[in-house]
């Protein structure tokens, strides 16, 4: 779960590989599943991303599970 640490004004979450709760830039992005051309566009999904700015360990995860 993420927490705010009032000291560095950010979102510390756990690092599997810092091993600790460590602050990481977190984001949303539309990434591009499948289809091509025309229906490329449509085939867009949510994921959450998230970088540790300790070690630079970056992992997503969809958002939506329709």
């Amino acid at each position: 779960m993420a927490t705010t640490d009032g000291v560095s004004n950010g979102m510390t979450e756990p690092c599997d590989v810092c091993g600790t709760d460590t602050l990481h830039e977190v984001s949303v992005q539309l990434i591009t599943e499948g289809g091509d051309g025309e229906t490329a566009r449509y085939s867009r999904e949510p994921y959450r991303v998230r970088e540790c700015q300790r070690c630079g360990n970056r992992e997503s995860k969809r958002m939506n599970n329709a």
